[in-house]
């Protein structure tokens, strides 16, 4: 069964009276942690996250597997478990954050970012064929998306909708909020083609597990992975810039925002080759700041689910 229709199958599955009243509740706890003071929103969701990596084992198990994969050839095993744990936190910050953002004063937190290579972005929109920003669930990734008013260019995000329609227009509203346009992942090819025509840009979230028939397989921390070809495809149709653009929290908690340099692309005209060397050009970055602050990364996805046919 693909990953489409398991999806499929899990929603339909599920009672649907459910679906409004966990969005309500979501809204009220969002609501509720949105209110309090920074300090105190920030050890709630450490504590949170802190309680998910002791009572959800199974995302505690993938969270370690991958670590495993990533740096099992030079940490052990204790301090494999203390990163995981540290990343638990990282999500529970994150998700207190969030409710700051959405439900609370969206300006207070954003007035606290610190914005590197702003430069480069501009020197990108001056080409005026819209931007292609990339970039991973890393640090606060919706404060990252949000942080766009920052720059002063409109901004839309491809999104895959969350399989409770209550939940997803929730989200929705929030980031609708902080003025993001969402581009679902079904219509994006033509939604991101219109929204690059404009000269607005566009941000691609490229860390996550894909199918074989929508990724390729390029390095990531040593193994392959099968990785979306949907941003070098677009990149290599339209000549718009590849921008990647990152968030990380420091140790004080301020907000960092790194913006690098736009992304040379190989050009053959081969196209298969080109698609695999410009996606694993993509990953190496992506690599490199998760090396760097691994505690903020989302190590509960299986980024390495999809495996090359014929390996075991």
């Amino acid at each position: 069964m693909s990953p489409r229709r398991r999806r499929a199958h899990a929603a339909a599955s599920r009672p649907r009276w459910m679906e409004r009243p966990l969005a309500g509740l979501v809204e009220a706890l969002g609501r509720g942690v949105g209110r309090l003071p920074p300090a105190a929103a920030d050890r709630l969701g450490r504590w949170v996250g802190l309680l998910a990596y002791l009572c959800l084992s199974r995302r505690r198990a993938v969270a370690l597997a991958n670590l495993t994969l990533a740096f099992g050839g030079t940490g052990n095993p204790r301090e494999l478990r203390a990163l995981a744990r540290r990343s638990f936190e990282h999500l529970g910050v994150t998700a207190a954050e969030c409710c700051r953002l959405f439900f609370g004063r969206p300006g207070l937190l954003l007035g606290k970012v610190q914005v590197d290579g702003l430069s480069h972005l501009k020197a990108a929109m001056a080409q005026e064929r819209g931007a292609l920003l990339f970039t991973a669930h890393f640090g606060n990734w919706e404060l990252l998306a949000a942080a766009h008013v920052l720059a002063g260019y409109p901004l839309s995000v491809v999104i895959r909708p969350l399989d409770n329609p209550a939940l997803e227009a929730l989200l929705a509203r929030c980031r609708e909020r902080v003025h993001l346009r969402l581009i679902p992942k079904r219509e994006a090819l033509r939604e991101v083609v219109a929204a690059l025509g404009r000269g607005e840009m566009v941000g691609i979230l490229l860390d996550q597990n894909a199918t074989l028939r929508e990724g390729v397989f390029v390095p990531f921390f040593g193994r392959l992975a099968s990785t979306s070809k949907g941003l070098a495809l677009l990149a290599q149709k339209t000549g718009a810039p590849v921008v990647p653009i990152f968030i990380h929290r420091e140790a004080d908690g301020t907000p960092r925002v790194t913006v690098e340099p736009p992304v040379p692309l190989q050009q053959s005209g081969d196209r298969e080759a080109d698609t695999r060397a410009n996606t694993a050009a993509f990953t190496r970055i992506i690599e490199r700041h998760i090396a760097a602050h691994p505690e903020q990364w989302f190590w509960v996805h299986r980024r390495w689910k999809t495996r090359p046919p014929g390996e075991g």
